[in-house]
């Protein structure tokens, strides 16, 4: 690569940056013809335009100069009671002053990162685990201490050994995780809090999916079963930082999401967010509140579910009819991925250019193993393409694994 004059100029922590896989990938699922399983994209189908357009004009007649002005970085204060009202669902003595809105999942993501790591700590993650929380964390030095999965998340059996390693943090996603769609079971929740408990150790919580539950029970979250382990002086003063988003049930384009914490972790992230953007945008907080106001959020929810719960299983089905003998993938619940392994020595990043030619794109899954490993494995994501599609890509995948599996 050509040497420039910036390159001595960069900061150290620039070493460990690298570009997401995904969003590299995203590029290639712009030419013509290709179906891609890549992103993590939601159905553009069901995003509420019409709304949007409705509560767009609403905002600008009726509070243009607030809209348009800089905000609290805590967030619009009604946006902020009407998440405190919904999140009384599953959380008790959750306030306004528990919640901070943020500029999308992955910037609370590098808040987190910003007020909580030093060069060096280590962090206790899934294997595998979200892949934008690596990419957040990298700047800041962290190192990764990996507690294996099955098809029923985090093997919690695997987790005391982890946390004698001193964990700075426990980073998790029991709902529908991103990369696998796997669950955590009650059961393993509450071994996970009491593990954490007893050794002091927080836990982040990241559940952008949670609402889109196509099959079984609803499951309590992590916050809300360590909540339910304490006393509270009439806000949420726990063990474990919530994060949730916009993004999977309203629209990513708006890039909002919130946190919930005690106050006085929300104080420190206020603080780091005001170095990173002052506030989040003013015009988008308000106009997402009007359109969530009033139930629509609720009914919003279902009309997703029903789209997503169609493709997941257009797609389980393709699998079915298309994959050669040997490969295996994961039944998600709810969300939006699968996740596939392929017989021991093949390899999906090496794949990935013979599916490409066949106008067909997946993410491989060393992405999202911290320490490395996993690359016989991908992750399918389902919610973004058309039934007809899934079925055609599906069919195109496996046509390049039984080329693969006769070759060797």
């Amino acid at each position: 690569m050509h040497q420039t004059l910036w390159d001595d100029r960069y900061a150290m922590r620039t070493q460990r940056m690298k570009s997401s896989a995904i969003r590299e990938l995203l590029k290639i699922t712009e030419l013509p013809g290709i179906i891609s399983f890549g992103g993590g994209l939601p159905a553009p189908d069901v995003f509420p335009v019409e709304e949007f357009k409705t509560a767009c004009i609403k905002v600008l007649n009726e509070y243009g100069p607030q809209a348009l002005q800089y905000g609290a970085t805590e967030g619009y204060t009604p946006l902020r009671e009407m998440i405190a009202r919904h999140s009384e669902k599953y959380l008790p003595n959750v306030t306004r002053d528990n919640i901070l809105i943020t500029s999308g999942s992955q910037q609370a993501l590098d808040l987190i990162g910003k007020i909580f790591i030093n060069r060096g700590d280590r962090i206790l993650v899934e294997s595998p685990t979200y892949l934008g929380a690596l990419q957040a964390w990298n700047a800041y030095g962290a190192e990764y201490v990996s507690v294996p999965s099955d098809e029923n998340g985090m093997m919690t059996e695997h987790l005391e050994a982890a946390l004698r390693t001193g964990p700075k943090f426990i980073y998790v996603l029991p709902n529908f995780q991103n990369p696998t769609g796997a669950t955590i079971p009650l059961e393993r929740r509450k071994q996970l809090i009491a593990l954490a408990d007893r050794y002091g150790v927080p836990i982040i919580e990241d559940d952008p999916y949670g609402q889109i539950r196509y099959e079984g029970e609803h499951l309590p979250s992590v916050v809300t079963l360590d909540s339910g382990n304490r006393k509270t002086n009439g806000c949420y003063i726990g063990n474990v930082i919530y994060l949730s988003t916009f993004s999977k049930i309203l629209a990513p384009g708006i890039r909002l999401a919130w946190v919930v914490a005690p106050p006085e972790v929300i104080l420190k992230l206020v603080q780091a967010k005001q170095g990173a953007d002052l506030n989040t945008s003013s015009f988008n907080q308000i106009t997402a509140y009007e359109v969530g106001r009033g139930g629509f959020l609720d009914k919003h929810v279902l009309t997703i579910r029903d789209c997503y719960r169609e493709r997941r299983d257009v797609m389980l089905d393709a699998l079915t009819e298309h994959m050669p003998e040997g490969v295996k993938w994961t039944h998600p619940k709810g969300g939006l991925f699968l996740w596939a392994t392929l017989p021991e020595g093949m390899n999906t990043t090496e794949l990935l250019q013979d599916a490409v030619a066949e106008k067909v794109a997946y993410v491989p899954g060393t992405s999202f193993f911290a320490n490395g490993g996993g690359e016989n494995t991908m992750r399918l994501n389902f919610s973004y393409s058309k039934p007809e599609l899934i079925n055609e890509g599906i069919a195109r995948l496996g046509k390049v694994f039984k080329k693969k599996l006769v070759k060797k």
